[in-house]
C-alpha cells in the first residue's frame, strides 16, 4: 500500500533481508523485535547474546516464515527505511506480563502496534505516522476492531532507542485515546478501527 509517498508492505520471508537492513546487523542490541513476544524480559535478555547471531534473530525469523506477517516495512524508492511490529495483542505475552501494560480491558480483536524502527537517515520525516496509518489499514483488513499503542508521554529528552514505542502526541493527532495509565509516563492508547476513514 502507498502511504504519504512511501510504499508499505507486510514482512514476508522474502523480505527478511529488508527487515535486517532496517534493524542493522546487530538487530538493535540482539533484540530482533522479540521483546514483547518473549514471555519475560529475562527470557528475552538471554536470547540477545551474540547480536547478529542472537537466538532472538532465529526465533523471529521462524515467526516470519511461519506467518502471518508480524509487521510492516516502509520503503522509499524500493529501499527499506522503517519497520513496525503489528499483530494480535494475544500473541504478545510480554504485554500481558508487563507492569505498565497488563490490563483487565477486553483484548478480543485488539491488535498491538508495539515497536517502531526507523533508519537513522530517515528519522524526523514522519515515518511513525506513516507506519501507524498503514498498520491501522492492515489490522482492519485482518479483522481487528481496535489498534493499541504503548507510547512515552514525557517532555524529557529521550534517546531514539528509548522511543521505540513512539510518543503519545503522535498518536493523539491520529485519533487514539488513552484507555489506561499505570505509570505517569506510559499511557496505553487505543484507536477504533470501525471507521474506514481511520
Amino acid at each position: 500500500m502507498e502511504v504519504d509517498g512511501y510504499e508499505v508492505e507486510p514482512l514476508s520471508k522474502e523480505r527478511f533481508d529488508d527487515f535486517v537492513a532496517v534493524l542493522g546487523a546487530g538487530g538493535i542490541g540482539g533484540c530482533w523485535c522479540m521483546y514483547w513476544i518473549a514471555p519475560t524480559s529475562k527470557a528475552w535478555g538471554e536470547c540477545t547474546v551474540g547480536g547478529s547471531r542472537a537466538r532472538n534473530r532465529e526465533l523471529f525469523q521462524g515467526l516470519v516464515e511461519a506467518g502471518p506477517p508480524p509487521g510492516l516495512l516502509a520503503y522509499e524508492a524500493r529501499v527499506p527505511v522503517a519497520w513496525c511490529r503489528v499483530m494480535q495483542r494475544e500473541r504478545l505475552p510480554g504485554l500481558a506480563n508487563s507492569r505498565h501494560f497488563k490490563t483487565d480491558l477486553d483484548i478480543d480483536g485488539v491488535w498491538a502496534l508495539s515497536c517502531f524502527v526507523v533508519k537513522r537517515s530517515h528519522r524526523g520525516r514522519g515515518l511513525t505516522t506513516v507506519l501507524t496509518k498503514a498498520a491501522a489499514s492492515f489490522a482492519r483488513e485482518q479483522g481487528a476492531r481496535v489498534l493499541e499503542v504503548y507510547p512515552w508521554d514525557t517532555e524529557e529528552r529521550k534517546s531514539d532507542s528509548t522511543l521505540y514505542t513512539g510518543v503519545a502526541s503522535t498518536f493523539e493527532r491520529l485519533g487514539f485515546t488513552e484507555v489506561q495509565r499505570r505509570a505517569p509516563h506510559k499511557p496505553m492508547m487505543r484507536l477504533s478501527l470501525a471507521d474506514p476513514e481511520t
